[in-house]
């Protein structure tokens, strides 16, 4: 089934998460049977397959406090959904009279391209279930971890990575790993605590970024980077997110969802050791014009961590950040409103940012760079550049939803938008790794 057929518009799905934050924010700022894993997921057609337990916290007020991922990316409003509609809305005919949409003869047209195809997406519920693999510590500890992006173009196409060429010049951030004589990885540092119960404060109302108080719901130890090394397999650099440390596979089997988030990374819906799968949710966002689904799995500061709902990771901090797409840079921009379009809530067609965020509990949809099929620079570690509108332009009418790079970079030029506090734009400082799923137009 192509995508453009699913009728999604007919599902409503409760929203949340968050997405990131500010240049002055960072001074807020046992072993279990082996189980082989395999080493790709059966990829097939988008479709919905599982139904998570559902809990729509945007009514009770609680998705500050929630742990888990939140509601899924398909909101109950065009403020909170960025599904595109079907091709054949204001025509006399159906969609099947349509032909397949041009991206199936090339993949930088207009049309979905699913960007990692390691496993099945789930369009109903904004989720995508992937491979889930087991490695060790040098200590033997289980270290449960997932794969999303590779700097070997090779390696990415045999396995539905996606590939960054940019993850070559990761070198500072990585932690390293080798291949066991069973083909298992084994890593030389690096833990994740997954106990800590995640929090965050708002402030005042129309204000509510930055919170006053924030707890991410997992934490790295000083060594902890997602961006691995394997030394004896041609230092080719992965992106492994991890998402259950020294815990057995009975201690995390919930396929059917109801996970213990004091075991499990807050971005898992699901995740069977026994089948060696994990379900992640997926989050709005849009890269040069293009609604796209993307993971949210680690931040290098623990303000983004609480708001993202995912993993504080220390080394991510060593990533060289501000430079952009030149020579040796990491990273790719990300494009976040810090006092967007918040008033209607999801009702509101031009929403966006993270005070809106933090006030309903539904997804920024922030701006991406680059991605593949649509630019050459991609990199899972996404530079955080935080924009304010100013107050002039709030009084003149003209805030509202911007979803492409150089809209966003054209304004701060033309003086619509400043840094966070009419600071000067630029890096605020932190970055997030947030692997690109699909590309939904």
């Amino acid at each position: 089934m192509q995508l453009t057929n699913l009728k999604v518009s007919q599902v409503s799905c409760a929203v949340a998460s968050a997405i990131v934050l500010t240049s002055s924010m960072t001074a807020f700022a046992q072993d279990s049977p082996r189980l082989r894993t395999p080493r790709r997921a059966v990829p097939g057609p988008i479709q919905s397959t599982f139904r998570p337990p559902h809990v729509d916290s945007t009514v009770t007020g609680t998705f500050n406090t929630d742990q888990g991922p939140g509601a899924g990316p398909i909101g109950p409003g065009p403020g909170c959904n960025v599904f595109p509609a079907s091709a054949n809305i204001g025509t006399a005919v159906g969609l099947s009279y349509f032909g397949p949409p041009p991206s199936t003869v090339n993949q930088s047209l207009v049309g979905p391209v699913q960007l990692l195809n390691t496993g099945q997406i789930d369009a109903t519920n904004g989720t995508i279930t992937i491979p889930l693999y087991l490695g060790h510590m040098l200590g033997g500890q289980n270290v449960w971890y997932i794969l999303t992006d590779v700097d070997d173009p090779g390696v990415a196409a045999e396995l539905g990575l996606n590939f960054s060429a940019k993850m070559s010049f990761m070198g500072n951030a990585v932690r390293t790993a080798n291949i066991d004589a069973n083909a298992d990885l084994v890593f030389n540092a690096g833990t994740v605590d997954f106990s800590p119960v995640r929090s965050v404060t708002p402030g005042p109302a129309g204000s509510e970024f930055p919170p006053t108080a924030y707890q991410p719901g997992s934490v790295g130890d000083s060594a902890y980077s997602p961006f691995i090394q394997i030394a004896n397999a041609g230092n080719v650099i992965y992106n492994a997110p991890i998402v259950a440390y020294n815990v057995n596979a009975s201690d995390i089997n919930f396929p059917n969802g109801n996970v213990d988030y004091s075991k499990v990374h807050d971005e898992v819906v699901a995740i069977d050791p026994i089948n060696m799968t994990v379900t992640i949710q997926l989050i709005n966002g849009f890269s040069f014009g293009r609604p796209v689904w993307y993971m949210s799995m680690d931040a290098s500061i623990p303000l983004a961590a609480s708001i993202e709902h995912n993993t504080y990771a220390p080394l991510m901090a060593n990533l060289h950040l501000g430079d952009d797409d030149s020579f040796s840079s990491p990273i790719e921009r990300i494009f976040i409103a810090t006092n967007g379009a918040e008033s209607g809530q999801c009702n509101n067609p031009l929403r966006q940012g993270l005070s809106a965020d933090l006030a309903d509990g539904h997804r920024p949809n922030n701006t991406l760079g680059g991605i593949p099929t649509l630019a050459l620079d991609y990199s899972p570690a996404w530079d955080a550049n935080l924009y304010e509108w100013t107050q002039a332009a709030i009084s003149s009418g003209y805030r509202g939803q911007l979803r492409e790079e150089f809209n966003i970079l054209t304004f701060v030029q033309d003086g619509l938008l400043t840094g966070p506090g009419g600071a000067p734009f630029g890096s605020a400082g932190f970055s997030i790794n947030c692997p690109i799923v699909i590309r939904l137009n």
